[in-house]
C-alpha cells in the first residue's frame, strides 16, 4: 500500500481479507470514554476492534495519552488479536480526529502496513455500508513484534534543540489564532502562542468539510503557502499530540515520510515557564485553505 490512506470502496472490497486488522480509535474529547464505547457498541464498521488512545499509553506519564513503550504496546496488541503480517485499517467517528494518531502509532512501532479509512465512520454511514453492533467475535493473541522507531516521535529537548539549531522545522497545527496567541487555550495555566521558529498549518485545512484527505497537489501548495521546507526533516505539534498526526499523514501523502510528532506538544512546551512563547501576527505566509 503506498499511500497512507484507502478509501471506504477499498475497505469495502476487502472487509473479508483474512489479513485484514480494522481499528476502531477512540479519544475521550467531547464525550466520556463510557458514551465512545456505548458508541461503538451500537454503530461500527464489522470486525473493528476498540482502541481507546488514553488506555494505550503510559499511565505512569504526566501528560495524557503519552506514547507508550514498546514492550507495552506489543503486549496490548497481542491480547487485541492485532499480529504480525496484518494489514491494518484505521477509522474514527468524526472522519479523521484521532484517527491519524492510532496510524502514526503504528508507524512508530515499526508496521508499516497501516493506512487511515478516508473520510471514517461518517462515510462509511453516508454511503450505506455494512454496519455492525455489539461485541466484535473475540481473537486469539497473536504474536505482535514492536520496533521502535525513535525518529518517529520527539520530546521537548528534541523540539528545544531543532529550534535552536535549525535542523528540523516545526510545524504547529492548531489554529491561527491559538498559534498567534489571539485565542486563549482552554487547558487551565496553558500560555497562549506559539515556539519561535514554528510554522501554522491549521490541520482542518489538509481536509475537505467530509473529512477526507486534500489531493496532493492541493497538500503541497497548502505546505508551501505555509513555509514549509520538505527538504527538512519536519516535526508536528499541536495540543496534545493528536491532530499533530493529520498534518504528519498529509506529509506522507506527499511523499514526505517520517514526519515525526511532538508528542507533548502545545500542553507541555505552553506548560513549561522555561520556554519561551511567541505571541502577535507572523511574519510572512500563513497557511490556509486551498480553493
Amino acid at each position: 500500500m503506498a499511500s497512507p490512506i484507502v478509501s471506504t470502496d477499498w475497505l469495502h472490497e476487502h472487509l473479508e481479507a483474512p489479513d485484514i486488522v480494522i481499528i476502531h480509535a477512540m479519544l475521550p474529547f467531547k464525550k466520556t470514554v463510557d458514551e465512545l464505547k456505548a458508541e461503538y457498541a451500537e454503530t461500527r464498521i464489522p470486525a473493528a476492534l476498540p482502541f481507546d488512545i488514553d488506555e494505550i499509553a503510559d499511565q505512569s506519564a504526566p501528560l495524557a495519552h503519552t506514547m507508550p513503550s514498546a514492550v507495552q504496546f506489543s503486549s496490548q496488541m497481542r491480547k487485541m488479536g492485532v499480529g504480525d503480517g496484518q494489514r491494518i485499517v484505521v477509522y474514527d467517528t468524526v472522519g479523521n480526529f484521532c484517527a491519524s494518531r492510532v496510524w502514526w502509532m503504528f508507524k512508530t512501532f515499526g508496521i508499516d502496513d497501516v493506512v487511515v479509512l478516508d473520510g471514517g465512520l461518517p462515510k462509511w454511514i453516508a454511503e450505506e455500508k455494512p454496519l455492525s453492533n455489539g461485541l466484535p467475535r473475540p481473537f486469539k493473541e497473536r504474536h505482535f513484534t514492536a520496533r521502535f522507531q525513535s525518529m518517529n516521535i520527539r520530546d521537548m529537548d528534541d523540539v528545544r534543540g531543532a529550534l535552536k539549531s535549525g535542523s528540523d522545522q516545526v510545524v504547529d497545527v492548531r489554529s491561527n489564532d491559538r498559534f498567534t496567541g489571539k485565542e486563549k487555550e482552554t487547558r487551565e495555566g496553558l500560555r497562549s502562542g506559539r515556539m519561535p521558529g514554528s510554522v501554522n498549518v491549521y490541520y482542518k485545512d489538509v481536509m475537505r468539510d467530509d473529512q477526507t484527505m486534500k489531493s496532493a497537489d492541493e497538500l503541497r501548495k497548502i505546505f508551501d503557502t505555509a513555509g514549509v521546507d520538505l527538504k527538512k526533516p519536519i516535526i508536528t505539534s499541536c495540543g496534545s499530540g493528536v491532530t499533530a498526526a493529520i498534518v504528519s499523514l498529509g506529509l506522507e501523502m506527499i511523499g514526505h515520510k517520517g514526519a515525526a510528532v511532538y508528542d507533548g506538544s502545545w500542553t507541555e512546551w505552553g506548560g513549561c515557564d522555561e520556554n519561551e512563547v511567541v505571541t502577535g501576527p507572523v511574519a510572512g505566509p500563513v497557511a490556509g485553505p486551498v480553493e
